[in-house]
């Protein structure tokens, strides 16, 4: 049993999601960089996960990063949760979701604002509730 609030099969998560979707929130993927909808859009409003609508960041905390992904400076609190992820030869915080677990991105300490931080999220993994 999941420990997350929100629970479905991965049939139901593969249905409900759509291929491109699935991949990255519940298989743990990656966008090709540049390619997001999110990339370069700076609207007012708040990134909710894309799988269950748990929200995860607000606009204001967004910036230009310039690596290819959405980048923020810190998520909602209590809206993430964080794994030690040791894949692709090195070492890495990967960002979940705390509300269904799915897969957002992983965080970085090489962020230019005052936290220090870089959460590079996946485009596919949020939606904007805009303002």
């Amino acid at each position: 049993m999941s420990k997350y609030p929100v629970q479905k099969t991965e049939a139901e998560w593969k249905k409900e999601l759509g291929e491109e979707r699935y991949k990255i929130l519940r298989e743990k993927g990656t966008e090709r960089p540049n390619t997001g909808a999110y990339n370069l859009t700076f609207e007012n409003g708040t990134y909710v996960c894309g799988a269950c609508e748990n929200p995860l960041f607000e606009s204001s905390s967004k910036f230009e990063s310039s690596c290819g992904w959405p980048s923020f400076d810190e998520s909602i609190e209590d809206s993430v949760e964080y794994v030690k992820d040791i894949s692709m030869g090195m070492i890495r915080t990967e960002i979940v979701c705390a509300n269904c677990g799915s897969h957002l991105g992983h965080v970085f300490e090489d962020g230019p604002t005052d936290t220090g931080q870089r959460y590079c999220i996946n485009s596919l993994s949020v939606d904007l509730d805009s303002e």
